[in-house]
Order: structure tokens, then sequence, then C-alpha cells
């Protein structure tokens, strides 16, 4: 007796490039899910103490998984030099993060964050040899100046903040970029040391500002770093699925889920400038998508 085998239709199947996007779709959410747990967080925590926490409880989670990859695959990395830039990169990122957000509404520092894909496009010439087209330097210098309008320089009292926000900005761009360039290295091993590197962080910065914590906000500080976990392992695969100029733009959708979640949560409401600075590097966004939608999503219908 012969067995048919019936196989999908080619538009249901996901092409690799479309499967990165819907990654970096689910970990855009699991991102703004875990920074408004952070935001609340370190309104009464420090830094380093929520780092150290998330740290301890997402290795302890992933332990089944490192243990059965083995210690060896872990500590013998490819390139170990990049490797190190991307956990430095990964590790200044969810500091400068948390602490400008003690400061700042959340959807302000996220809409700091949406530069990143502009960053990220624009460096990928150059450090990724992906071909971006004059059409597409239009965008995101259109883009660039969308940052310029959301950070209000005129409106400024305190700077600082802002300051962190972008430089926390720059090493996110910078964390990507060098986890594009690590094609071959396993999602796993990624994860791992961007955990160590936040681990190492929350035990300098930690004890010395240690607050012991209320039985829900230890649980809220170890689901923070599951959250945060399956977020980086969504991010780390889609970078690999697909051209960074594509997936990239796709953070955008961060902004809304950080609106909402800052108004529910916080109460915070978004100011002109803001608004008007995200929809430039929103609109900037979707002209990236769409000048490398063709060309990289050929399997969608219509």
């Amino acid at each position: 007796m012969s067995t048919a085998t019936v196989s999908a239709p080619s538009w249901w199947r996901l092409s690799p490039a479309l499967l990165g996007v819907s990654l970096m779709l689910v970990g855009m959410f699991l991102f703004a899910a875990n920074d408004t747990m952070g935001k609340w967080l370190v309104a009464t925590y420090s830094v380093g103490q929520v780092l150290l926490v998330r740290s301890v409880v997402a290795l302890i989670v992933l332990a089944p998984i490192l243990w059965r990859f083995g210690l060896r695959r872990l500590v013998r990395v490819e390139r170990p030099g990049i490797q190190a830039l991307r956990v430095v990169f990964s590790t200044l990122e969810v500091f400068c993060f948390y602490w400008a957000v003690r400061f700042l509404p959340l959807a302000d520092v996220m809409t700091y964050w949406l530069a990143v894909p502009l960053l990220v496009a624009a460096l990928s010439p150059f450090l990724l040899k992906e071909p971006v087209g004059w059409r597409s330097w239009s965008f995101i210098a259109i883009g660039f100046v969308g940052v310029v309008i959301a950070l209000d320089p005129a409106g400024v009292i305190d700077p600082w903040p802002m300051i962190v926000a972008l430089i926390g900005m720059a090493s996110f761009a910078g964390m990507m970029i060098t986890g594009r360039s690590l094609r071959g290295t396993p999602d796993t091993v990624l994860v791992f040391w961007q955990i160590v590197g936040a681990l190492v962080a929350g035990l300098v910065l930690g004890p010395a500002t240690w607050v012991a914590p209320t039985a829900p906000d230890f649980a809220l500080l170890g689901f923070l770093g599951v959250v945060a976990m399956l977020a980086h392992v969504c991010v780390n695969r889609a970078l690999k699925l697909g051209d960074a100029a594509l997936i990239t733009p796709f953070q955008y959708t961060i902004l809304p889920w950080a609106v909402v979640m800052g108004w529910l949560v916080f109460g915070d409401v978004p100011d002109g400038a803001m608004i008007a600075g995200a929809a430039v590097i929103v609109g900037s966004g979707i002209g990236l998508i769409w000048r490398k939608n063709a060309r990289a999503l050929p399997d969608i219908p219509g």
C-alpha cells in the first residue's frame, strides 16, 4: 500500500525571510512586556540588582538546555573577539535602557531605540557587506531627522537620561550587527554569553545597592529573565534568517506596545514632539521595508 504525502501549499510555507520577520514581531512584543516589568522594578531596585536576579533565574531556566548542549561547545566559540564585543554591547544596552526608563517614559525611550534599524541599515553595507541603494539611504536620512525631532533638544531640561538612552541605542545596534556577523554560532551560545555578561555586571553593581525584594517582586524579577531570554532568542534567530535591513525595521512594532503598556501601567502619554518624531522614523522604516520587500519576500501571494 502506498502512502501519499500531503505537502503544504507554497504560499503556506514560510520563507526564511518571512519567518525571520515573524520571529522579530514576537520578540518585540516580548521585549515590550519585559521593559514594562523592568521599568516597574527599577523604581524600587537598582539596575544592578535587576540584572543580577534576572540573569541568575534565566541561567537556571536555561540549565537543562545548556547541559544537553555541552560545556565544551559553549566555551569553544567561533570568532571569540566578535563574541566578546557582542556581550559588551548587549550588557551596556540593557544597563542603559533600565537606567533611562527610571527617569523617562517608556514610550520615549522606545522611540530612541527606533533609530536602531536605521543605524543597522546604514552600517550594514560597510560591516555586513549587505547592499543599500540610494533610495534606502534617503529613507535612512529621513529617519534620523525623525530622531532629532523626537529628541526635542530645545525642550530638554536634564540631558543625561537622553544621553544614556542614546548610548544604549547605539549599543543595541552594535549587538545586532555583531550578532548578524556570527551566523554560524548556535543561538544557545549567543544567549548564554549574553546572560553571562549581564550576570557579571549585576555581580559588580548589585550587592552595593541591594534591597530585599518582596515575594511578588522576586517572582517578577525572575520572570523578567525568562521573558528577556525568549525575546533575545527570537531576535537572534530572526537576524540569521533575513537581511538586516529587512528584519530590523520590524522593531518599530515595539512602539505601539510601549505606548499602550506605558499608559496602562504608568499613565504615561507621549508628547507632540515624540509622536511626530516617531511617525517620521516609522515612515522611513516602512520605506526601507518597501525597498526590500519584492526581493526578500517572494513567496507572499499577490
